[in-house]
């Protein structure tokens, strides 16, 4: 185990980290928990964790307000979590029973929530960031100030439609926010193989587009930069890049051994960088927690998370007639 960093100064307060890292841990507990059924078959299909990379989704969450929406790929259950979408339905949706938010239709990657302006959840590499400047153009078409934080990774960073959304977004100023979740690897392929830029973000000086790298193990980081992407795109300036180099502790998905990296690499991370050890580390050097504390945030954790498993388990799967709603095709075809 490395030896313990010297905890960084903050300005947050004792209920902020408190509250960061009880956001982190439900993310990270969470996503344990749907790695258990995966395994155990509960879960079908594709399935991508977010553990290592909680900071990113719980910093920028941070500095949203009500009314301002998101959108994301796959890797996207630590996003739901963290703007406030119910464990049971996201569990619940992962198993495929009726009680998810998409009635157990949609799976991992195709989950939403309008009541908390989530709009997926999307599987196809780079789709999701038209989608998300065109939610932010009909906030500034209906001339409120709310933002679209659209987050996509380091490999849909090289995606066209990436570069034609920037144009876009640009010229009309749109309210959007571009987080990169670099995680460094897209599926098994490493940003160095991948990209020709060192720095991702800086491709957005050609559309004038301001942004940012950040330290995406770092929560007060993720927010600090946050609250300035933030500032800039609801005053009207239009859009803002952030470009967060975080990590993730497993494969691609629950299907990937993960064998183009060294198990050394990651448990270097984990033991020097963990966003969640970060946060505890602060809440106890600086005495606005103790070890029974945290313990018992975590056993409060374990179980919201191990009820949402159970709540999944027992929720009915959905009837064969569900195959023909929220479709746009409203016939049913008659027997022959």
């Amino acid at each position: 185990m490395a030896a313990k960093k010297p905890t960084k100064k903050t300005n947050a307060s004792a209920d902020e980290l408190k509250a960061y890292y009880k956001d982190m841990l439900m993310i990270r507990r969470f996503e344990e928990k749907a790695g258990q059924l995966y395994g155990m078959g509960l879960i079908g299909g594709f399935c991508h964790l977010y553990i290592g990379q909680e900071a990113v989704v719980v910093g920028l969450e941070a500095t949203a307000k009500e009314g301002d929406s998101r959108i994301t790929t796959y890797r996207d259950h630590g996003h739901m979590l963290a703007c406030g979408m119910n464990p049971d339905g996201v569990m619940a949706e992962l198993t495929g029973r009726e009680g998810g938010y998409s009635r157990g239709k949609g799976g991992s990657m195709h989950m939403f929530s309008k009541e908390k302006k989530f709009y997926g959840g999307h599987g196809i590499v780079g789709a999701n960031v038209p989608l998300g400047a065109g939610v932010a153009f009909a906030d500034k078409y209906k001339g409120n100030d709310n933002v679209t934080f659209t987050y996509f990774g380091d490999g849909a960073a090289n995606q066209g439609q990436v570069y034609e959304t920037f144009n876009m977004a640009a010229l009309w100023k749109l309210p959007v926010i571009f987080v990169i979740e670099n995680n460094q690897y897209a599926m098994g392929t490493s940003q160095q193989r991948s990209t020709s830029s060192a720095e991702i973000w800086e491709r957005g000086k050609a559309f004038g587009i301001p942004g940012e790298a950040v330290d995406g193990m770092d929560v007060l980081a993720v927010k600090d930069a946050g609250e300035r992407a933030v500032k800039h795109a609801r005053s009207g300036d239009g859009p803002y890049i952030l470009e967060i180099k975080t990590y993730r502790y497993r494969g691609h998905s629950m299907s990937d051994p993960a064998k183009y990296r060294t198990r050394e690499e990651v448990q270097k991370m984990r033991d020097e960088r963990d966003p969640i050890e970060q946060v505890r580390n602060i809440l106890l050097d600086q005495k606005y927690a103790t070890e029974d504390d945290l313990k018992a945030i975590d056993k409060e954790i374990k179980k919201i998370v191990n009820d949402s498993a159970e709540f999944a388990k027992t929720s009915p799967e959905p009837a064969p007639e569900e195959l023909w709603t929220d479709i746009y095709a409203t016939e049913v075809p008659q027997e022959a």
